[in-house]
């Protein structure tokens, strides 16, 4: 791991401040990011360290809607006596990832920006072409071993996948991200629009300007989010990622599904969110046929490579089940 220099901010506006000099980057719970420079990813000159700015750490469960600090550990959120109650699905995308250490340590605001599981893009000794982690170099992972890629939202220069677990749920129930810049002026960005495609430039994740940093998440109380499910398929029953997930929710009126709501994680090169399912269920009755058959509009996004093509089955399962288990709440 290359030298850097420490500095600790005393404020969301120091540290967002700091943040734009050249090569400077936030540091929180650091659980991602420390083996990305012990990996040689990154070669950071400067960390800013943000752990000490309790403006970060506020957490609330409201009549409208649940807020929480960029700072506040995943641990902290699932614990919260409301989450499991009142958001079931953002509970169990927490309490599924990682291992419990992991948990109490990575902030909610470091867990929205981790970097992808690609080996291809995690191992730079071995593997030089990576378009997000060298732009321009070409993808590895596209003539490589590439069972754990994304069957949607790749692109010519990436294929690979998110592999984090509460922004599926948090882009399934419309969360907005809050950032703040030096000027203490902050921006609100919907979920949905914070994760970037790859598209020609994969080493642009999000929608984060240099002289931002996260400070909050919010997520709108809603019917739906109060009866919802997350469901996540792995190799092993735990501190593994997904090989496909899916957070869901809806009303039921007379037997019929209303609002909607469904994200896909594990398949794609963001959270994804099914918006053609969710417009097929709109006003469908609920029973088993009736899941399942819209669910299977999800392949008509997606594009199996060479390794993959599992997902392509996996994809609308995972989803069927996930409504099936929030009916059963709803």
């Amino acid at each position: 791991m290359n030298p850097f220099h420490w500095k600790v901010a005393q404020s969301a506006s120091e540290a967002a401040a700091l943040k734009q000099q050249s090569g400077s980057q936030i540091l929180a719970g650091g659980t991602t990011q420390l083996d990305l420079m012990k990996c040689g990813v990154f070669n950071p000159p400067q960390l800013i360290g943000i752990n000490g700015l309790s403006e970060l750490r506020s957490l609330s469960f409201d009549n409208d809607k649940i807020s929480a600090g960029a700072l506040i550990t995943m641990s902290q959120l699932a614990d919260h006596p409301d989450c499991q109650q009142h958001a079931p699905a953002i509970y169990g995308s927490l309490w599924q990832a990682a291992s419990p250490q992991i948990r109490n340590m990575a902030t909610l605001g470091g867990n929205l920006r981790q970097r992808t599981r690609c080996a291809y893009y995690r191992d730079p000794a071995t593997f030089s072409a990576c378009n997000k982690r060298n732009p321009g170099s070409g993808c590895a992972a596209r003539q490589g071993v590439n069972s754990n890629h994304a069957i949607l939202g790749a692109s010519d220069s990436c294929i690979a996948v998110y592999p984090g677990d509460l922004a599926v749920a948090l882009v399934a129930f419309d969360a907005v991200v809050i950032v703040q810049n030096p000027q203490g002026e902050t921006r609100r960005i919907a979920i949905d629009d914070f994760s970037l495609l790859p598209g020609e430039t994969p080493d642009q994740e999000h929608d984060l300007r240099d002289d931002e940093i996260i400070v909050a998440i919010e997520v709108p109380q809603t019917a739906s989010l109060q009866r919802s499910h997350y469901l996540k398929v792995r190799d092993r029953s735990s501190n593994e990622f997904a090989a496909a997930s899916a957070a869901a929710g809806f009303t039921l009126e007379n037997g019929v599904m209303r609002q909607v709501h469904v994200a896909l994680g594990g398949v794609a090169t963001e959270p994804w969110r099914a918006t053609r399912v969710e417009q097929a269920l709109e006003g469908q009755p609920f029973n088993e046929e009736t899941v399942f058959r819209p669910a299977e509009l999800i392949n008509q996004e997606t594009q199996a490579l060479e390794h993959n093509a599992y997902k392509v089955k996996l994809a609308p399962r995972v989803i069927a089940r996930a409504l099936m288990a929030a009916g059963e709440i709803a």
